[in-house]
């Protein structure tokens, strides 16, 4: 009998398994709103100079009652190249003879002009208050955002390299459970931060904790569920992301406030502490450690929740064992991350997946994290990026079944960069067409992200596989914190960040293309397997069964993955 026939005698997807999922998709709604959080807490409002009455100003104005704050305005703040009030500069002395002098615009020099050493005036009609606003992060401090942005996805790194290894040490419940107690106190913190330096620290802190929170879902929700629904189960996670993503904007709108808005996010993850201490702990990796004593009883007390009491009381620790024989072996076996690169076909699929890994991530942040550029009402392009992640998922899906992974791999993030690159010809006044593509950008990098969790599983073989999904969920993560470092180029060439963001993709496409297809081809168990491999050997179809051992294998590979989309 086999793990998974275990699973079926003491109840398969029986009442147990439907409310454990249910309590760990929950979180991952609000995870995916903390993942884009800063698009609407570190929003830019509108501004200029504060206006400052000096000399001549002030008897001027008390001469001309009949002045109004729009002449007040263009008589002290020149105009950009646009028409609006310039951002960052004001006259040195107010144009108090002329009160509309700067109608032309354009004309002054910096000779006239000064920085705002006063302060800014920010318009709240949107958002009553952003950390730009609160911290002045405008202008010579612009680029405080985008750092803002980079030590947060820096913290989703560190928190994927040590909450996984975390977790295979002392066990998916306890880290994910730790990972939601620190995801409701720095959250929390982080809406109380008294200045910009402790909000990174806390949004860091907020980092790593969601890393825990979505490995660790991800891991206990696909090694306590049947075979058979393990792909079902993987895309309701996948999907409550997506949902949460089309929430975020609503609770933005909401709360206008960053500190409200941080702080409603983070509070319900205490409730999420609270009753994580239901969970039941992995059976598998109970097994794996040696625990199976622990194993046995936890199994039992799943047999009984699902109504399975006499079932779960036949089991024993020689069953198990039996169970497991195969898990068991591949766990004494010893790889290293050498092993991704010392042979030529891993070192190839490495390096080639690797890159698709880095761009989708890269290009995804960089779309996502930029929408206020789009001229549209940023809450109506935060749903409509998050909604188009719904047929983007279920396409690649289909694509991948009939089509073949390479295929649909290659296109979705060559489409995506085309997608990105398009943009840049399209005049700024033709704001439709230009959100269009970027949302179109933005469904094929989530079709890639959907793709590549199967794929890169399928290419590695088993002993290597956890290793493998690490090292691309380590390159997703690099990534995203190279992301708004690259936006910030466009302050000096408005051209670039998008001819990168573009590029990027189509050339880790075009690596794509150098991968093999595994549709309909035996999983590899060694690394030997996939050097030997011949390209007639591809097309040989795989029994019922090895679509199901697949699946079991991922899971197990599945404790390195974080759901990036």
């Amino acid at each position: 009998m086999t793990f998974a026939e275990l699973l079926d005698q003491i109840g398969g997807m029986g009442r147990f398994q439907v409310v454990h999922v249910a309590l760990l998709v929950v979180p991952i709604l609000l995870t995916a709103s903390h993942n884009l959080l800063q698009n609407f807490s570190a929003a830019v409002p509108e501004h200029h100079c504060r206006i400052r009455l000096v000399g001549n100003g002030t008897d001027w104005h008390a001469n001309h009652t009949e002045v109004t704050e729009e002449d007040l305005l263009w008589a002290s703040i020149p105009k950009d190249a646009s028409g609006k009030p310039e951002k960052c500069r004001r006259f040195v002395t107010p144009r108090w003879h002329l009160p509309n002098a700067s109608a032309d615009g354009g004309n002054e020099t910096e000779v006239d002009t000064e920085p705002c050493h006063d302060g800014w005036i920010y318009d709240q009609s949107v958002f009553t208050n952003t950390i730009i606003m609160e911290w002045d992060l405008v202008c010579n401090l612009r680029t405080r955002r985008q750092m803002a942005q980079s030590i947060y996805m820096g913290g989703v790194l560190v928190g994927a390299l040590v909450f996984g290894s975390l977790a295979d040490r002392f066990g998916r419940k306890a880290i994910i459970s730790w990972s939601y107690l620190q995801m409701a106190v720095s959250g929390v913190c982080t809406a109380f931060s008294p200045s910009l330096t402790a909000y990174c620290v806390f949004r860091f802190l907020v980092g790593m904790a969601l890393s825990g929170i979505v490995l660790n879902c991800m891991s206990l929700v696909l090694e306590w569920v049947p075979t058979k629904v393990r792909t079902v189960a993987g895309t309701v996670v996948g999907y409550s992301a997506t949902f949460g993503q089309i929430i975020l904007p609503g609770l933005a709108y909401a709360l206008p406030d960053w500190r409200w808005l941080q702080f409603t996010a983070s509070m319900p993850f205490f409730a999420f502490f609270i009753y994580s201490w239901w969970f039941a702990e992995s059976a598998r990796w109970l097994v794996l450690s040696g625990k199976l004593e622990q194993a046995v009883q936890v199994l039992k007390k799943v047999a009984q929740f699902n109504g399975k009491k006499e079932e779960g009381e036949k089991l024993t620790t020689e069953v198990l064992k039996s169970s497991m024989q195969k898990e068991l072996a591949l766990a004494q076996t010893s790889y290293s991350v050498a092993s991704l690169v010392r042979t030529r076909t891993v070192r190839r699929i490495s390096c080639c997946i690797s890159s698709v890994w880095f761009a989708t991530s890269f290009a995804y942040y960089g779309l996502a994290m930029d929408l206020q550029n789009f001229g549209f009402s940023i809450y109506l392009i935060q749903v409509a990026f998050g909604s188009i992640d719904i047929p983007a998922k279920l396409g690649a899906a289909i694509g991948m079944s009939y089509i073949g992974r390479r295929t649909t791999q290659a296109s979705s993030v060559i489409l995506a960069g085309l997608a990105i690159l398009a943009n840049i010809f399209v005049p700024q006044d033709l704001r439709a067409l230009r959100t269009s593509l970027a949302v179109l950008g933005k469904g094929c990098l989530a079709s890639s992200f959907n793709c590549l969790y199967l794929y890169t599983g399928e290419l590695y073989p088993t002993v290597i596989r956890q290793t493998g999904m690490g090292l691309g969920s380590t390159l997703a993560r690099v990534g995203g914190i190279v992301a708004p470092m690259v936006r910030m180029t466009g302050e000096y060439f408005p051209y670039l960040p998008p001819l990168i963001y573009g590029t990027a993709p189509i050339l880790s496409g075009i690596a794509a293309i150098f991968l093999p297809e595994t549709l309909n081809v035996p999983l590899p168990d060694t690394i030997e397997e996939v050097e030997s491999r011949r390209t007639s050997e591809q097309q040989s179809l795989p029994s019922k069964g090895q679509e199901q051992v697949l699946l079991q294998k991922m899971g197990q590979g599945n404790s390195r993955e974080d759901g990036l989309c």
